[in-house]
This record gives C-alpha cells, structure tokens and sequence, in this order.
C-alpha cells in the first residue's frame, strides 16, 4: 500500500474511536436525564439522519477540494457537537451535530481510496480500512464504558486547573471532555493527509441541480446489474448492523444482567468478529466478491439463537484465563458473538470494494459514496424506528432477536434470487448475441 494510505487509516481511526466512545457517553446522559427507554435508539437515528437529507450535496463537496483538506473541516465539525454536548445540549441534538459531520466525512474517506490505489488493491484496502474501522468500534465502545467507570469517571472527576472552574460535574460529562481530545488528535492526522492530485470538474452549487445530478447517480447505481447487488446487501449490513448495536446492549441487560458499562464491551466483542471477518475477506479477489452472499443467510440464523441464551441456563462456573476469572456464560456469549460478528465482515467488505469499484466507473467517487451512505443510512433510520417502536410496546427481547434474524436471512435470500435473475438475464442476452452474431456470418 501507497504510505498515504497509513496516513487516512490513522485519521479514520481516531475519528471513528471518538464517535463510538461518544455514542455511550450520550446513552449515559440520557441516562442521568431519566429519559425513557425507547429514546436510546433515536442516538443513532439523529446521527444518520444527516446521512439521508445531505446525501445530495456532500458528493459534490467532497469532490470540491483535496479530500484530506474536507476530512479535517468535517471533523472540526464533530468537535463542534462534542462541544455542545459536554455544554449541555440535548443529547439527541449534540449528536446529530456530530453526525453531520461524519456524513460529509464519509464521502472523501472512501473517495480518496479509489483515488490513490487501483481496482486490485480495493478489496485488501477495505479489508484494512474495515478492520481498523471495526478495530476503533471495539476500543470506542470499551472506551466509552471505561470512562463510565466508577472509579476511572471518580479520578477523571478529581482532576482540577487551578483557578479554572472546568464544568465538569458528572460522569458523562468527565468522559466527553476525553472524547473531545481524540477528535483533536484526528484532525491532526487530517491535516497530514496527502493530495492526490484528482480533480473533479466545477461543482454544481444550485440546490436543484444537485438533487437533480444525485437523482440521476441513484438510479445510476441501481440500474447497474453489480451495482444494485453489492447497494442492497451494503444497505441492509448497516441498518442491521446499527440495530445490532442496541439490541446487544438490551440482550446484555436482560439476558445476562449487564449494566450500560459491561454491556458495552459485549459490543465491542461484536466488533472483533467483525474485524476478523474484514481481514479474511481481505484476500477475496473483486471478480468473487459476490460469492460471500450466502454467508449472510447463515448470520440472520445464528443471530436468532441469542434469543435462547440466557444467564440461567448456563452453569455457574468461572474459568481462569491467565489472571482473570470469567464466569463461563460470559465465555460462551463472546463466542457466539465473535462468531456473528466474523460473519458479518466477512460477507460486508467485498459487497462494499465491488460497491466502490463499480461507483467509480459510472460516476465520480464522491457521489457514488453519497448514493450508498444514503441508501445505507435511509436503512438504519427505518430499522431503528421499527425497533424502538417495538421498544415503545414493551415487546420481549427474545421476541425482537428472533424478528430482527428472520428479516435479515429472508432478505438476504431475496438479494440471492435477484442475483441468479440477473445472471441468467445476462446469460440470455449474451446468448442471442452470439446467435445474432452466427446468422450474420451466413
């Protein structure tokens, strides 16, 4: 890989760090403000919905300038909403500031890809930039309960500047101030970032002519026979997987009674399955991309066994791993959820390489990433109001997994069948081709 590429993982990684850690220290705010259960959620849903209402406009940003230079005035952005969190804005608002600037961050953090390494390297380049992505979901959501913690939040809450009255009094409010120095530290390797010389032709500013230009990109990518395959799965990877998030948290709770900070870490166990997934799908080449399909049949059905795991069920024994004792159905749920998680990355990075590959051929890089986190985050938005208006109706956890499992395998089988149409289409054609072709030879 180009030495660049080291350059935008490190700034993913913080910036990403950051947002996850974030996400549970908003939780905990909520938290502290007795907010009803069924708001959770909506976290997440304020922070896409940038994602779906700007979708038409930050294509065309990202490919306005250098997309190292867009990479650091969206994160300052982030550090705008930390800011206006740790303040004492509503949680929901502060992070859906925060959100708006991942979602014009997005399009240049994947669009400088396709600009700096070729087609045969986009696979292994989102491998890594998965894996680390991932990577930084497991120490953002462990971080996030770390600093919740009693006795770390306790030291954090002891530390004065003399003569200076910080503000901070809770919890919550102790680990945003630490978040908020992780964005600074991205925004450094932002600024490092190299340029790599591509330049997209003027970009459109009248707002009715950038709608009109993503309008015309969507149906672009979705027409295109690869294009709306590796669109569909990526689009139902992330609502599930932005469901996931809260339903693990939930599960932990009830199943095996975690609290916000001990649950959190059930996340992030998700979150290395997901990066070992990522790193062996890695070595896919792009042409069999489209062979992971039905692993992700096979994680909708795992999935739906969570609802059977319960604490009770398992014996009460603990098991000695080097200094650490851990309780054996704390053993066998990271197991399980490892497994899912492997499963997930597995079947999402080549779906999203060939995404990228296929978005930079028909259209530049910016808008193609715009039409996919659109697509994408429309998905979340509409899943996790169906969750927390499952939430809302007090409906069993189990009840949930087992709905949440079925969708996925179910639609998982739909995009399969789509597929083989589409081959077998294409087969047809290629067939009355070179008839045609036989005949006029004659």
């Amino acid at each position: 890989m180009k030495r660049g590429f080291y350059t935008i993982m490190s700034a993913q990684f913080f910036s990403s760090l950051a947002d996850n850690a974030l996400l549970i220290s908003a939780i905990a705010l909520l938290a502290e403000q007795n907010a009803p259960e069924w708001m959770t959620p909506f976290l997440k849903s304020f922070f896409v919905l940038s994602y779906v209402v700007l979708a038409a406009f930050v294509g065309a940003f990202a490919d306005s300038m250098p997309k190292g230079r867009v990479m650091f005035i969206t994160n300052s952005v982030k550090i705008v909403g930390c800011v206006v969190m740790f303040l004492g804005a509503h949680p929901l608002i502060a992070y859906g500031i925060v959100g708006l600037g991942a979602a014009a961050y997005s399009p240049a953090k994947y669009g400088i890809l396709t600009e700096l390494l070729p087609p045969e390297d986009l696979v292994k380049a989102n491998g890594w930039i998965e894996g680390l992505t991932v990577g930084s979901i497991i120490l953002g959501t462990a971080l996030g309960g770390l600093l919740l913690n009693g006795q770390i939040s306790a030291h954090l809450l002891s530390f004065d500047l003399p003569y200076i009255d910080t503000g901070i009094n809770t919890p919550a409010e102790a680990a945003i101030s630490v978040i908020a120095g992780i964005y600074l530290i991205a925004a450094l390797f932002n600024l490092r970032i190299i340029d790599t010389c591509a330049r997209y032709p003027h970009q459109e500013r009248n707002p009715i002519r950038l709608i009109t230009d993503f309008a015309l990109c969507f149906s672009t990518l979705w027409r295109d026979r690869l294009g709306q395959i590796s669109l569909a799965v990526t689009t139902l990877f992330w609502g599930a997987g932005a469901t996931l998030q809260f339903i693990v948290l939930e599960w932990a709770h009830r199943a095996l009674g975690m609290n916000l900070s001990q649950g959190s870490t059930l996340q992030a166990v998700v979150a290395v399955g997901v990066a070992i997934g990522a790193v062996l799908a890695g070595r896919l080449p792009l042409k069999k991309s489209l062979t992971v399909l039905p692993v992700g049949i096979s994680m909708g059905l795992l999935v739906m066994l969570l609802a059977f795991f319960k604490r009770g069920l398992i014996p009460h024994t603990e098991l000695d791993l080097i200094w650490i004792h851990i309780p054996l159905y704390l053993i066998l749920a990271s197991v399980f959820l490892v497994t899912i998680g492997a499963m997930a990355g597995y079947f999402v990075v080549p779906m999203n390489a060939l995404l990228q590959h296929r978005g930079h051929v028909l259209m530049s890089a910016g808008h193609s990433i715009a039409v996919q986190n659109f697509n994408e985050n429309l998905s979340v938005l509409m899943m996790l109001s169906v969750y927390a208006v499952l939430m809302h109706w007090h409906l069993h956890i189990e009840t949930v997994i087992v709905l949440f499992g079925l969708f996925v395998s179910g639609f998982m089988l739909l995009i399969i069948k789509w597929h083989r149409a589409n081959q077998r289409e294409f087969d047809s054609v290629a067939m009355i081709g070179v008839v045609v072709t036989h005949r006029n030879e004659f």
